[in-house]
């Protein structure tokens, strides 16, 4: 008897017809055109074929950033996360025997409330995007208010998943305005549209356009009871203050500079971190540190706010897994680079940024920068033809230019966002500025 015959005397049934019986026929399609296979060689060959018409920030000078970034990443921290106890590994349940991931996560988590002034983290999300989401229903369940305000400079992408994620919650998002000279929260409109009825306030430190907002500092006391969330890129707490200073209730970030390779834009890093007081609140699973019945230190996974550990009604959030291997990246690349070390990435950032800014600044019919603010490692520049059209010659002159703005902020329509990190050589910028010359 042939295996399928022995298949289908086992189910019961009489052909393999019977198998799908319950799918109708008008859905159903009689095969499909599949090219013929392909040996191992053939297909390697093929596969590089296509992938050599990749164009990366390996092989050209690249300026774009808008939360993914153009980092130097250490040779350890390639080396543990290739490790087969972390590569290869998933959400541990159980726990007991994972007391590797378990630690690493724990170092993860100390790392991260080390910088951000927090005195909880959880073991990370997906991104800062759904980090976002998180905090906005998070900041639902604290006061239990319905209006959640967003900066109207913010990346379309993060916009889009926040809504998504506040939906089912019937809450609404609303957008407060920003200082057109100099790229920071606008706080009379801000103030104007604060009341009773808001459960948080999102701020990025920096911004979107790489704007340093000053007026963070100044706006736990104007809150009137809503909650504080600040969006951070990590590196720059290297140089500016941890936003616990500066009264947040949650800090969401995005940690894929933090030992991550751009990866075309994803797996990512999503950092999340809250005062103790609303931990209870908090989203995803917190790795504790407690001792095992021989007084040995152990490590165990404790608040798991998710419906596969606890009852739905429950449940703070319906996040399944996290990005554990993100995580250890960026675990390893803290204690490879130490304080010290983050600090000389965050001004070497500034400093390189700055160098980009003034060099496009002499340029005919370019305004470099927009905003007249301190700025990070990111800065709007006003081009004389569209950013959108600029994009592509600088593509085809060699280069990787920024992100055009319109899409994210419509009032900047006319505004490429440029991006430099310790990656971005004089050479580069030089590139840069000798592609653009005579575009006007």
């Amino acid at each position: 008897m042939v295996p399928d015959e022995r298949m289908l005397e086992e189910l019961g049934i009489a052909s393999v017809d019977e198998l799908f019986t319950d799918i109708p026929l008008e859905v159903r399609v009689d095969g499909i055109d599949l090219p013929k296979g392909m040996s191992e060689l053939e297909v390697i060959r093929t596969v590089r074929s296509v992938l050599g018409d990749n164009v990366t920030a390996a092989d050209r000078p690249c300026f774009l950033g808008a939360g993914v970034y153009h980092r130097f990443i250490p040779s350890a921290v390639k080396t543990i996360t290739s490790r087969s106890e972390f590569i290869t590994s998933y959400t541990p349940y159980q726990p007991e025997i994972s007391q590797g991931m378990l630690q690493s996560l724990f170092e993860y988590q100390s790392f991260m409330a080390e910088l951000t002034g927090m005195e909880a983290v959880n073991s990370s999300n997906y991104d800062a995007s759904t980090a976002l989401g998180e905090a906005a229903t998070m900041c639902h369940r604290i006061n239990g208010r319905k209006k959640f305000m967003v900066p109207s400079i913010m990346s379309t992408g993060k916009r889009s998943v926040l809504s998504n994620y506040v939906k089912g919650a019937g809450m609404q998002i609303a957008d407060y305005g920003f200082d057109p000279q100099t790229g920071e929260a606008d706080m009379g409109d801000l103030r104007s549209k604060l009341g009773d009825d808001v459960s948080g306030v999102y701020i990025e430190v920096p911004n979107f356009v790489g704007v340093i907002d000053s007026h963070a500092a100044e706006l736990k006391q104007d809150l009137k009871g809503a909650a504080l969330v600040v969006g951070v890129d990590p590196i720059s707490l290297g140089v500016l203050k941890a936003p616990a200073d500066y009264g947040a209730d949650i800090v969401i970030g995005e940690g894929q500079g933090l030992g991550s390779p751009m990866n075309f834009g994803g797996p990512l890093l999503g950092i999340f971190g809250c005062r103790q007081e609303h931990v209870r609140k908090m989203p995803g699973r917190i790795i504790g540190m407690t001792r095992d019945a021989a007084g040995r230190r152990a490590f165990c996974m404790t608040l798991q706010t998710r419906e596969q550990h606890i009852r739905r009604s429950k449940a703070t959030s319906n996040i399944c897994t996290n990005e554990a291997l993100m995580a250890v990246a960026a675990a390893a690349y803290l204690a490879t680079v130490g304080g010290d070390g983050l600090k000389k990435l965050a001004r070497a950032s500034m400093g390189r940024a700055k160098t980009a800014m003034n060099a496009l600044s002499g340029l005919k019919g370019f305004e470099s920068p927009v905003f007249k603010a301190p700025h990070f490692n990111e800065f709007a520049v006003r081009t004389p033809i569209k950013p959108e059209k600029l994009a592509k010659v600088l593509m085809r002159r060699g280069i990787i230019g920024g992100l055009p703005l319109a899409k994210h902020v419509p009032e900047l329509g006319d505004c490429m966002l440029f991006a430099a990190t310790e990656m971005t050589t004089d050479e580069d910028i030089d590139k840069l500025v000798a592609s653009l010359e005579g575009i006007a």
